[in-house]
């Protein structure tokens, strides 16, 4: 039966939802209700409810959402992260499901809100982990899980985020910390959630070292790059030959969703990255023990030249070993186009080796995927929509996987700033 679904926060991460719902599982169900603060960008999704025949959705304020839990069966909140769980336990309060990205919260009270109405409630929660869901990273899975490396001691992650990708979190709503929680809680979220589901164990302990290096008005970039810089991309005397400065009106869809309801509630989509106010950090460095004994260690850089990531697993009978460049260089200019974000200005790679002990590396075979996210993101919508398919690797993650992975952030983001290391609980759902 076609369910009733709802969507709270109508920027750009709403539309994988929303095409998700008029394209491939619009059989599963039907969009009942928008609600968001702009109108212009609830408009902007009701255009394309009208172009594919289907009626608009009711748009509603915040202050209407008793009315969008009334009529929805599940809602999708795609909010800015710090507003994430008070829409979360609202919806499991008045026994509706509820969809919601990654983060889960920014805080660990926050996240103690969300297990206690998780816990009281009968409804259903996701959190979409869609790199779960990426062949490459399944891959791994299963390799760990035969045992060919034995029982794993020791994991080294490194992600690198480029100048076009990693730069956007630094003049988007992301470059605040009071409504990001940081990089540590907005991106490594997935990091660490693909480290506890590849392990099947929860953290316990998690020091950090953390600083502002390259962004803001402050770093090394803004030293490097036009002075006296502007505020903002829009109208900038540079725009086009600045690789740091965001041409919003190139792209229809961002134009819509941003440049043209600046006027309902003066948010700016385009804000120059070495502007002040920057209050992220760009260089993480982490360091997270496991109740198994495995050590992990953790670097996130937001200014690298290619973007990948590497990761190694190091166990008692050999070596596992991945290796992704999703983007191997990023062009002067490819800043200034918006939808350069996640795309590849080459073909990229993928190398997932194993090597046991006494024995020469192999290569194991990955899946090639379709879409967003190594392919990810196509089977996360299966599963969200239809969920009917067998879940051998535990690809499905709940409210308390929401909670290990948020929790590992905080705790690292606390470090940094205390110099202190950090204690969870034994289950990874609460700071200890």
């Amino acid at each position: 039966m076609a369910r009733r679904y709802a969507i709270i926060g109508l920027g750009h991460r709403a539309q994988l939802y929303v095409d998700a719902l008029l394209g491939e599982w619009s059989d599963t169900g039907t969009l009942v209700a928008f609600c968001d603060t702009n109108g212009t960008r609830m408009a902007y999704y009701n255009q394309l409810l009208r172009t594919t025949g289907r009626p608009e959705a009711p748009c509603h304020t915040p202050d209407g959402l008793d009315t969008v839990l009334a009529v929805a069966d599940a809602v999708i909140v795609t909010t800015v992260d710090a507003a994430h769980a008070d829409y979360v336990c609202a919806a499991l309060d008045a026994g509706v499901d509820v969809i919601v990205e990654k983060p889960m919260a920014t805080t660990a009270d926050d996240c103690a809100r969300i297990a206690a109405a998780a816990e009281r409630s009968g409804a259903r929660l996701i959190v979409t982990f869609n790199y779960r869901y990426s062949p490459r990273n399944t891959a791994v899975r299963e390799v760990l899980a035969s045992g060919r490396v034995g029982e794993v001691t020791v994991v080294h992650f490194e992600w690198m985020l480029d100048t076009v990708h990693g730069a956007d979190y630094f003049r988007r709503w992301h470059r605040d910390h009071g409504r990001s929680g940081g990089l540590l809680v907005h991106k490594s979220t997935h990091h660490f959630d693909l480290v506890n589901w590849w392990l099947g164990s929860s953290p316990e302990l998690v020091f950090a070292q953390t600083g502002l290096r390259f962004y803001g008005d402050t770093g090394a970039g803004a030293r490097q790059y036009t002075t006296p810089r502007p505020a903002r991309s829009h109208g900038a005397s540079a725009l086009g030959s600045d690789p740091f400065l965001l041409d919003l009106a190139s792209d229809a869809r961002l134009k819509a969703l941003y440049l043209d309801a600046e006027h309902e509630d003066g948010y700016l989509r385009d804000q120059d990255v070495f502007a002040e106010g920057v209050t992220i950090d760009d260089t993480m460095s982490v360091l997270v023990r496991y109740t198994d004994r495995t050590v992990l260690t953790y670097s996130l850089t937001a200014y690298a030249p290619h973007e990948g990531y590497r990761v190694s697993f190091t166990g008692t009978r050999g070596r596992l070993d991945l290796e992704v460049r999703e983007r191997g260089h990023t062009p002067t200019g490819a800043g200034t186009a918006p939808t350069a974000t996640g795309e590849a200005h080459d073909g990229g790679h993928e190398r997932l080796t194993v090597q046991e002990h006494w024995s020469r590396p192999e290569d194991v075979a990955i899946a090639q995927g379709v879409g967003g996210h190594g392919g990810g993101d196509r089977l996360l919508l299966d599963d969200v929509f239809r969920g009917d398919a067998a879940d051998p690797l535990g690809r499905r993650a709940g409210y308390k996987d929401g909670l290990s992975s948020v929790l590992t952030g905080v705790a690292a983001d606390r470090s940094a700033r205390t110099g202190q290391p950090v204690t969870l609980t034994a289950d990874g759902t609460r700071l200890g």
